[in-house]
């Protein structure tokens, strides 16, 4: 039976995350309560089935998301192939899970043709792969249009990157009307899923920082001279289950990327670590709580909605 503790927490949970959808930008819970009345069920069967079979696909949606947002808005944009496209990027090729949005928009453009764009149904499956790999679920506000704009050079140029500082970390969100405690809520995700060694390679044989006794872990799986291919998790014990330890590893100078660790010894982002740890004479935060409200927020980024922009019938091309 849940305890009324974790009752509590799951409606102040939902309520803020009402809220958040009341003031967003144009988008709502239930949009399509009307228009296509199925749609969180489909999509959450699509990712459902992949997940069975790959459990790797929670982290590579969660990902894909956080990705497509930071890009053009949340307008599906990295869902767009070609030549030059976002997709393209350095940083988008390890992505996964560009066939489970497809699965999901050929049975939803069966069920209500034209209705649902390919960012609601990405936005979606980012909360249904979370609440797969035991993490918190919240209410997803849609209503988004697709945009027709992708371009690789934009992906390097708005992506945060592996060694970014922590002022160029907050800068990014900044920009994006997203908190320093949403970068250190959100960057809590990388709880799921690996990084290739090629985005660290230069911590291992040039290392400077902290958690120094964690270097031959690395090097044993990043060997000098390797090809950079090979994948660490970044949360080292726990790379498929959505929990804090990534933020316990960072505090013991376990953070995989350069940029993670250095947000515990920056105080404007490691009181954030400290307080999801409940660390002693600091007032605590509930990163599922949290990590459902900032996600709110996230997707709320520089959306399309109304007529602006597209529904596409097919989410890898614009109409």
């Amino acid at each position: 039976m849940a305890s009324s503790s974790n009752i509590v927490s799951a409606a102040a949970l939902f309520l803020a995350i009402m809220a958040a959808a009341v003031h967003g930008q144009g988008t709502r819970v239930g949009f399509y309560s009307t228009t296509c009345p199925r749609v969180e069920t489909i999509v959450r069967s699509a990712v459902q089935s992949r997940f069975n079979s790959d459990s790797t696909v929670a982290a590579g949606l969660l990902r894909m998301h956080f990705h497509d947002c930071f890009v053009q808005g949340c307008d599906g944009s990295v869902l767009i192939s070609g030549a030059g496209t976002e997709r393209t990027a350095i940083p988008n090729l390890s992505l996964n899970g560009f066939t489970v949005i497809d699965d999901a928009k050929t049975q939803l453009e069966a069920a209500c043709p034209g209705v649902v764009s390919c960012a609601d149904i990405l936005a979606l499956a980012a909360r249904d792969a979370v609440v797969l790999a035991n993490g918190p679920t919240w209410a997803v506000p849609t209503g988004r249009r697709d945009g027709r704009i992708s371009v690789a050079q934009e992906a390097l140029d708005n992506l945060p990157g592996p060694s970014d500082s922590v002022d160029s970390q907050i800068q990014k969100f900044t920009d994006r009307n997203l908190s320093v405690q949403d970068l250190v809520t959100l960057t809590g995700g990388h709880t799921l899923g690996t990084a290739s060694c090629a985005t660290f390679n230069n911590r291992l044989f040039n290392y400077q920082g902290t958690g120094a006794d964690f270097l031959p872990t690395l090097r044993s799986f990043c060997p000098q001279n390797n090809n950079g291919a090979a994948r660490v998790a970044m949360d080292t014990g726990s790379q498929n289950r959505f929990d804090t330890s990534y933020f316990t590893n960072i505090r013991n100078g376990r953070g995989v990327l350069e940029s993670d660790q250095r947000l515990w010894s920056d105080n404007r982002t490691g009181n954030f670590v400290r307080r999801y740890l409940g660390l002693s004479g600091l007032l605590g935060l509930t990163f599922n709580v949290e990590f459902g409200r900032a996600m709110v927020r996230m997707g709320n980024v520089g959306v399309r909605t109304g007529t602006n922009g597209e529904i596409r019938r097919v989410c890898s091309a614009v109409n």
